[in-house]
């Protein structure tokens, strides 16, 4: 007699239906990014005389120039060139060594602490404007870039060091002990043992917060004035209210386009590393 199992026959329909979704959300967004940069090179007679979705009629470079000049565009993405960087670089000199801590050192209170960091993620950022501009008034350290910088820092530690708790924590002890016997200190230990076996985490994580810190704005908009202060997202949605009123939607495409292309860029070329560091921090933790 055959024997009957409970194993359902056939396609696992769950899995149908969430690739079926992912397929069409991707579809989607290449389409609305390659509808962008296709209407980015027309002119405005273009795009308003029935020639909506279709190809230009002749490509029109000067809206990229526009935006780039005119708009002041360009001092935008410098100053944005300038700040994300730097927070990250800061957010990966604080949080590494406390998530190691927390991870492999023991000591009092240390769950109630990590615990502690993962609470503030669940902190909706809205709550926290007045008091930090409240903070930052009292320092002197509104409409700057330092004051922003310290405050993209301040809200990239819980995730930060939450993800980074998970990968550490499957760091293989025996390496730190080989090393340990060896002579070498903890803090030669952490930094030439520890951190560059854990590249795929840090990469992962500084990818993350470049792309959060590139694209904030509520932060940006309430503690910087000056136009030449702004970041390229605040700059961008300045630039919108301005060009959306003059009827000139190309040249909003074209500097658009611009403030995507960097995190574009990156995400393609380290994708692969994203998940290897989350898949790490996922497996072992």
């Amino acid at each position: 007699m055959t024997r009957i199992t409970g194993k359902r026959i056939g396609p696992n329909i769950p899995n149908s239906i969430a690739y079926l979704v992912l397929t069409l959300f991707c579809i989607s967004s290449i389409f609305a990014l390659l509808w962008l940069l296709v209407s980015s090179v027309k002119s405005n007679r273009d795009l308003f005389s029935g020639n909506l979705w279709g190809f230009p009629r002749q490509i029109v470079l000067n809206n990229y120039s526009k935006a780039w000049e005119l708009v002041h565009l360009r001092d935008y993405l410098v100053n944005s060139l300038i700040l994300v960087p730097i927070v990250v670089l800061l957010v990966l000199i604080v949080c590494a060594p406390a998530s190691y801590a927390l991870a492999k050192i023991r000591f009092r209170h240390s769950n109630k602490l990590l615990n502690f960091f993962i609470l503030g993620m669940g902190i909706p950022g809205q709550l926290l404007l007045i008091p930090v501009y409240l903070q930052l008034s009292t320092l002197g350290l509104t409409n700057s870039l330092l004051g922003l910088g310290i405050e993209y820092v301040s809200l990239s530690i819980p995730f930060s060091i939450f993800l980074l708790y998970g990968f550490f924590k499957s760091f293989p002890s025996e390496l730190e002990e080989a090393s340990a016997i060896d002579g070498c200190k903890p803090l030669y230990n952490f930094i030439r043992i520890v951190v560059p076996l854990s590249t795929p985490g840090l990469i992962t994580v500084s990818i993350y917060n470049f792309i959060g810190i590139w694209n904030e704005y509520l932060f940006a908009l309430i503690l910087i004035r000056d136009q030449s202060l702004r970041t390229l997202s605040l700059g961008v949605y300045s630039m919108q209210n301005s060009l959306q009123y003059m009827g000139d939607w190309t040249t909003l495409f074209a500097g658009s386009i611009i403030a995507t292309v960097p995190v574009l860029v990156i995400y393609l070329f380290m994708s692969e590393r994203i998940m290897q560091g989350l898949t790490a921090g996922a497996l072992k933790g």
